[in-house]
C-alpha cells in the first residue's frame, strides 16, 4: 500500500516558493590520516548515514574524472572525505560494505561504480532514495525536489560544478557538500520514522 501523505511531484516554478536551507552542523574535512583516525569510529557506530560524492567536473565530452569527495552525514555531523588526498582507507571501505549501516543517497548506482574504480569493495546497505520514495507515492526524483516535498525546504546546487580537487575546499563548497549528504539522511529518516 502506498502512503500518500506527500505530494507526487513539484515543479521548478513551485520550488522557488520554498525557503532555502542548508546544513548548519559540524563539518569535518577529512584530508589526512590523523583526521580520519579521529572520526571514523564515530561514523561506524551509526545506523543511518546520508551519502553523496562529488567529482571535479570535466568539460571534455566523454571524459569523467575520478571521484574527489565522499560525504557521509548524520543529523549534526558531516564528514567530507577527500579521497583524492587520502584514498579510501580500510575502515571507510568497511562502512561502505556494511549491511548494518544504511547509506541513503540519490542516484547512487554511478557513485558506487566510480568508487569501486578507486578501491575494490562489496557495497552493501545502500538505499537509493529515487527508488525508495516511490513507496510513498512520490514521483519526483531529484534531490532538490525531494527536499522540498519531504522536508519542506529547497537546497542550492550552485557549488556543484566547482573544483572539488582544489588545494582547500571553500566554505561554500563544504556547506554544499555537507548539505547534499545531510538532506539524504533527513529524507530517509523522515520517510522511515514518519516525522
Amino acid at each position: 500500500m502506498v502512503n500518500n501523505i506527500y505530494r507526487e511531484e513539484i515543479s521548478a516554478e513551485e520550488l522557488k516558493d520554498y525557503d532555502l536551507s542548508w546544513f548548519t552542523g559540524n563539518i569535518i574535512v577529512v584530508d589526512s590520516q590523523e583526521k580520519f583516525d579521529g572520526i571514523i569510529s564515530k561514523l561506524s557506530k551509526q545506523k543511518v548515514l546520508g551519502f553523496d560524492t562529488e567529482t571535479r567536473p570535466s568539460f571534455r565530452k566523454g571524459r569523467k574524472n575520478k571521484v574527489s569527495l565522499i560525504q557521509l552525514s548524520t543529523g549534526n555531523l558531516a564528514c567530507l572525505f577527500r579521497i583524492n588526498k587520502i584514498g579510501i582507507p580500510d575502515k571507510l571501505a568497511g562502512i561502505l560494505a556494511d549491511p548494518g549501516i544504511v547509506k541513503a543517497g540519490v542516484a547512487i548506482h554511478d557513485d558506487v561504480r566510480f568508487l569501486k574504480n578507486v578501491r575494490k569493495f562489496e557495497p552493501d546497505g545502500f538505499v537509493d532514495l529515487q527508488k525508495f520514495v516511490k513507496e510513498f507515492g512520490i514521483k519526483s526524483s531529484g534531490l532538490k525536489k525531494l527536499s522540498a516535498i519531504v522536508l519542506g525546504f529547497r537546497i542550492s546546487k550552485r557549488q556543484q560544478v566547482t573544483d572539488w580537487e582544489a588545494a582547500e575546499l571553500s566554505e561554500a563548497q563544504q556547506i554544499y557538500a555537507a548539505t547534499d549528504a545531510w538532506v539524504c539522511y533527513e529524507i530517509y529518516r523522515k520517510l522511515v520514522n514518519g516525522k
